[in-house]
Formats: structure tokens, sequence, C-alpha cells
């Protein structure tokens, strides 16, 4: 007895020291991470073999990391060696199985499996992240509905734009890969119960439900009665998440594209001869096209003419008073002409005075004079030598010919090189950037016109 209880307190004393290594590998572990690598150490100055208790313990702690085992084995002992009474009660309260020691050598295997599932999950999130749960939700419901991978592709619009063979490839593993289904059906009973509910209200229409639209006839008007009748007569026809006002507006939707069976479609014309849109084009009548007349928008059109107009009126009436007043505040009113004086052009710093019927406008060289020398009002280098004539015809007119290469601008208006335009009081004559106004006599004016008109009657 003295023997066995030395041999029972030598074997908790190792128990304990052993247990004592485990403890300070795992704090160890914990407070440098995973990042150091593991190194077997122990504090016993002596090598030795490992007894049967510590064996348990050991095979206990791999066998609780592991969740997918090998079958459980009786541990093979020698003979004679019977376990002592603190081993019994250690086996009996942790009610693990005994692994045997070959177990404990050969351990590589479990390792490499865990890698593997560590990396699969990696790929199919990888997998998972274009395919969203409630496009596997839309994918489901279309196929129970059309049985028809190529009416999902046009029909349903998933989150992204998938091709044909993506859509067969989702299909094909969700029906025979474990892993993505699984995941893919775990996300999916995550969904809010109205997302569901909202991705199933699009779920497509099934042929025997388009058949029953159809046959209500285009010439009726079906109210939301008709439907919900058709709805409680066919329960397992049409989809749970019908509503009346959905098969409403579906069967607009048939109706607009002539698919109700009361409906025919005209067939193309058979041979070579098919009409195209420029030979229907020109088959139309465009007096049929015409809309009729509007009685109300052409009166209204009429009476806002009518309102334009007398404010236009009102306005030229009321020029002259407004350009006395320009004229005082920009120093540009009209000046003293003399007898002699038939027009002025005023520019920003000379005044050019015209006292001919015909004076010439252009910039002055040595070898050609010339009767107004723009050059004197700013730079003059982009202008002619012979820009323009200014004539004064006997019914009183003021004209002025462009005979330079650049144009001449009056009022707005471009003269081009070769051609004429007439000349107003308070005209603007523009030319390369130089601006003039040209200023008339028209009291001497008036009385050139008087003696013209006399010798008219003469």
């Amino acid at each position: 007895m003295e023997q066995m209880q030395a041999a029972g307190a030598q074997s908790r004393s190792e128990d304990e020291e052993s247990l004592g290594v485990k403890d300070v590998k795992r704090t160890a572990t914990q407070a440098f991470g995973s990042g150091v690598p593991k190194r077997r150490s122990s504090s016993r100055s002596i090598k030795r073999k490992k007894f049967d208790d510590e064996l348990v313990e050991s095979s206990l702690v791999k066998s609780s990391s592991r969740v997918k085992g090998p079958p459980v084995i009786e541990p093979v002992r020698c003979p004679g060696s019977e376990p002592s009474s603190s081993e019994k009660k250690k086996v009996t309260k942790s009610g693990a199985s005994l692994t045997p020691p070959l177990t404990m050598v050969v351990n590589p295997a479990p390792i490499t499996k865990r890698v593997k599932k560590s990396k699969q999950p990696l790929h199919i999130t990888k997998d998972l992240g274009r395919w969203k749960p409630t496009d596997d939700l839309l994918l489901i419901n279309a196929v129970l509905q059309t049985t028809d991978l190529t009416s999902v592709h046009l029909g349903v619009k998933f989150s992204c734009r998938f091709t044909l063979r993506e859509i067969k490839e989702r299909w094909y593993a969700l029906l025979y890969d474990p892993i993505i289904s699984k995941l893919a059906w775990q996300a999916m009973r995550q969904l809010h119960p109205e997302a569901i509910a909202a991705i199933q209200s699009k779920a497509l229409f099934s042929q025997p439900e388009e058949a029953l639209l159809a046959k209500i006839g285009s010439t009726s008007q079906p109210k939301l009665d008709v439907f919900q009748e058709l709805l409680s007569k066919h329960p397992g026809v049409f989809h749970p998440s019908r509503t009346p006002k959905s098969l409403l507006v579906h069967w607009q939707l048939l109706k607009q594209y002539y698919l109700l069976d009361d409906q025919s479609v005209q067939p193309l014309p058979k041979g070579d001869q098919v009409l195209n849109f420029s030979d229907a084009e020109q088959m139309v009548d465009d007096v049929k096209l015409k809309e009729s007349r509007d009685e109300v928008l052409e009166h209204e059109l009429m009476i806002s003419d009518r309102h334009q107009k007398r404010e236009i009126r009102q306005l030229e009436q009321e020029l002259p008073r407004w350009q006395v007043l320009v004229d005082n505040i920009t120093g540009m009113s009209m000046p003293d002409f003399d007898n002699q004086t038939l027009a002025a052009l005023r520019g920003r710093m000379v005044r050019y005075l015209m006292r001919s019927r015909e004076i010439t406008l252009g910039r002055a060289t040595k070898d050609k004079p010339i009767d107004v020398d723009l050059a004197l009002e700013g730079p003059a280098w982009k202008i002619s030598r012979k820009q323009g004539i200014i004539k004064l015809k006997n019914n009183g007119d003021f004209f002025i010919a462009n005979e330079g290469r650049r144009p001449i601008y009056i009022d707005g208006r471009p003269v081009l090189s070769g051609n004429k335009w007439k000349l107003n009081n308070n005209s603007v004559v523009e030319i390369a950037g130089l601006r003039f106004v040209f200023l008339i006599n028209l009291e001497l004016i008036s009385l050139i016109k008087a003696e013209a008109a006399k010798m008219t009657q003469q």
C-alpha cells in the first residue's frame, strides 16, 4: 500500500509538473501571439518517456481541438500494468475516449486538413462577392417559375449584369456544390422579411399564369375584382406574392403586345417585296398629318402680337427723348453745324466734318492723301489705305461703300467689301475696332431735299 501511495504521489507530482509546463506554454503563446515559432521546452533535467496518464491528457487536448477525428480505439497497454485509482478517476471525469500512442506520433494529417479548410472559405467568399443573397433568391424564384435559364437571363434584373454562362454556373453550383449552397442558404435566411417579399413580388410570370390571364378579353375593361376572383379560383397556379394589382398590370402588358387569345397580329408580307420604312413614309398622306386649327391658341397669339406691337410703338415714340438724355450725358449731342457742313463723323478723340457730297475714309500715307485719316483716332494699322467712301445722294440719303479688305460694321451689321449701306442719323460706324457716330445736319439736308423736289417739279 505504501508503494502504491508513493507511486500515486509520484505520478501526481509528475502530472502537476507537466500541467505547469503546459500552462507556461499557453501563456507564452497568448502573450507573443501566433507569430512566435513554437518551441518545445521542459524544465526537467532528464528526458524520459511519458506515462499512460500523460498520454491520456495529451490525447484529450488534441481530440478536443479536433471536431472530426479517427474512430474510438482502446489503448494498448503492456501486460502487468494496471491503471491506478487516480487514473480511473481522471478517465471517469473526462469521459473521453483514449487513443493509442501511435496516433500521437502520426500528427501531420490533421494539420494539412486544417490548412485546406481555412483556404476554402476564402475562395467561397470571393465567389460570393458578386452574387449577393438577393441575386440568389431572384435566380431561384425565376427558375422555379420558368424552368428556363435563358428566360431568366432575359427577364430578371440582377444587381450586376451576369452573362448566361455565369447564371448557369451559379445555378449548377447552388444545386451540386454543398459548400456554396450552404453558404448561400445561410445568407438568404439572414435577409429581412420585407426584402424577401419585395424580391418575391418581382418573380417572373409562368406560362400557366399567362395562359389564364390571356383568356380575359381585350375589349373588356376588367377591374380588380376580376383578378381577385381569378386568384381565388386558381391558388395553385399563381405565385403566392401575386396581387390583383400586379395581375392587372401584367394583363395590360400582354394586351399592349397583342398576346391575348382574342388578339391577332398581322402576318408579314410574303415575297421579295417587303415594305420598309421609306416606302411606308411615301405612302403617308401629308395632308392627313396636319393638325386641326386651334382657335383658342390662334386667338391668344393674336392678342400677344398686338400687345407687343403696341409696346414697340410706344418705345419708338419715347426714343428721341431718351436720345437727348444720352447725348447730354456722353457729350455726343448734336453739334452746331454751319451752312457748309453736311454731316460729321464723331469719334472718341476727333471729329471729322463732311463738307462735300463725297469723302473717302482710310489711312493716309505720304504718297496717297485721303479725306478722313482714321489714324488720328487710334491704331489704324489694320485699316486699308482706302477703306470706304461716304456719298450723299440727290434725295438726301447718305450711303457708305466698303472698298477695303476688312468689313465695316453699321449699327452692328457687317458691310463686306464691294457692298454699301445706308447711313442714318446717330448710326454707329465701326472700322477695325474704331467706333464713330455719324451725325447729319438735318436742317441743311431738308433744304437740299426741298430744292431737289422743286427741280423735279420743273
